[in-house]
């Protein structure tokens, strides 16, 4: 199967703020858009089959600097969780309410007041990115990269299922700004690769395998095998 990055957007001017932006069309700020730039040199020397994104726009901000050159398919499976009541305020202020510590210890019976359940952002999230994954396999090959560009609560949610975790442990889970989470789907298991890089990138483009190699991909490397780049 193929493998996905899973890219947060930059910084926003509600995450500069302490704020809740859900599904508000706030924007980059200018460190986001730094963050955007740097990401787009990061991706440069792969070859990415598709390029998918949450309909918000400071996703597509982030795909306008850091690709300039796509032309994202929009996806609204990817799209921000609906907080409801809480969009827009200040998070220092939502810590004081009665549903904060539900968030943080039992997300999977949090619904946001006239928003979404947790649990429903991480079921369409986690079958947006698996339909993808298939459908860019089915198009350009085992060996194929792709990249979906998303927000921090929707990737940690992907991250969780493809760790085999309850949606419950996914507070231990990071997705910073313009950072990176690689995930290889195969027919056993997912690999999740790499977790909130910011770093190289250009040992993710896999060696041309076929035969032996390419039945055994779903295997795990005993020992923890020599790396990517070998």
């Amino acid at each position: 199967m193929a493998t996905v990055l899973l890219l947060r957007h930059g910084r926003t001017t509600a995450n500069a703020s302490g704020g809740l932006a859900g599904r508000q069309p706030v924007e980059l700020d200018d460190t986001g858009r730094a963050q955007a730039v740097h990401a787009g040199v990061r991706l440069g020397d792969l070859p990415l089959a598709a390029v998918v994104s949450s309909p918000l726009i400071r996703c597509r901000q982030t795909l306008e600097l850091a690709l300039p050159w796509a032309e994202p398919a929009l996806e609204d499976g990817l799209i921000e969780c609906g907080y409801g009541d809480w969009e827009g305020r200040p998070l220092k202020e939502l810590a004081k309410e009665p549903l904060w510590p539900v968030v943080q210890q039992h997300p999977s019976a949090v619904v946001f007041p006239n928003g979404e359940a947790m649990a429903a952002m991480s079921a369409r999230a986690i079958a947006a990115v698996r339909d993808w994954d298939a459908k860019v396999t089915a198009e350009h090959g085992p060996d194929a990269i792709w990249l979906a560009c998303s927000h921090g609560d929707v990737i940690k949610a992907i991250v969780a299922d493809a760790l085999g975790l309850h949606l419950d442990q996914f507070q231990r889970i990071v997705a910073d700004p313009a950072s990176i989470t690689v995930i290889r789907y195969t027919p056993t298991r997912p690999f999740v690769v790499r977790v909130n890089e910011t770093g190289e990138l250009a040992s993710l483009v896999p060696p041309k395998s076929e035969g032996e190699d390419r039945a055994r991909e779903s295997d795990a490397a005993v020992g923890g095998g020599a790396g990517a780049g070998v």
